[in-house]
């Protein structure tokens, strides 16, 4: 069922994506050859716990990490490990945090020492569909101008739109509706409204967009090997256009 936000609500989460917008920034300055996601999942672990937050996703569905942490042509939901990250590596730690019941998801690509051309083409396409995505979501616009915004962009840059996996509406629990595909067809899909709460989170691959699931049955990767990014924030839709409730650059409700 559709669960629109109060003002108040919204404010809430705004307060969870900020500390998890810190979180990702201190990421940032940490992640290097070396290094391990395993470090990176401890790190997380005792950042959001001396903040007053935990980690959502931890026992979600049986889901043992605080983080997600996929590298190369990995997906999405790659396990925390002990292999050093090497340079040239791309990471994506993704995350949900809950701070007094209210919920925030973002997901960032993160380059390991010097990466490829083609590695950083990826991460900054990936990024900017997410910004054309987000744009889209206007009271009164529709479910397929997300996908269709972030599709043609991607495809025009001469990457593939992952189907596998999708956005997804977010609140006092981590999956809620509606689903934001991110590929589709303009004034298609459901009509979006004010105090609606949206992950938008494409991932885009620099092969074929189809995936294949892991033996542990969590972790999904790219059919062909190639390179996968991921970039997401929270949203919510607002009578003054879409708030992003998971950057340090807080903006008014």
């Amino acid at each position: 069922m559709l669960q629109l936000k109060s003002k108040n609500e919204i404010k809430k989460m705004q307060e969870a994506g900020e500390l998890l917008a810190r979180c990702h920034s201190e990421i940032k300055k940490r992640i290097k050859p070396g290094m391990t996601t395993d470090e990176i999942e401890a790190f997380v672990d005792a950042f959001l716990a001396e903040h007053g937050a935990t980690a959502e996703q931890k026992g979600y569905q049986g889901y043992k990490y605080a983080t997600c942490a996929s590298i190369n042509d990995e997906i999405c939901h790659g396990f925390p490990r002990k292999t050093p990250l090497k340079s040239g590596d791309i990471v994506t730690i993704d995350m949900v945090v809950n701070l007094n019941g209210w919920l925030a998801d973002s997901a960032w690509s993160y380059p390991v020492g010097e990466i490829s051309k083609e590695a950083q083409h990826l991460l900054e396409v990936t990024e900017e569909a997410l910004y054309r995505g987000i744009k889209e979501a206007q009271i009164g616009k529709r479910i397929g101008d997300i996908g269709h915004a972030i599709q043609t962009y991607a495809e025009g840059e001469g990457l593939s739109v992952v189907r596998d996996f999708v956005g997804h509406g977010i609140g006092p629990t981590i999956h809620e509706e509606p689903q934001v595909p991110h590929y589709g067809v303009p004034g298609k899909g459901l009509r979006l409204k004010e105090g609606m709460v949206l992950t938008i989170e494409p991932m885009l691959n620099i092969g074929d967009w189809r995936s294949k699931l892991d033996d542990n049955g969590w972790t999904a990767r790219t059919a062909d090997g190639s390179l996968s990014a991921q970039y997401e924030h929270t949203i919510a839709i607002t009578k003054d256009g879409p708030v992003i409730l998971t950057t340090l650059e807080k903006q008014p409700l």
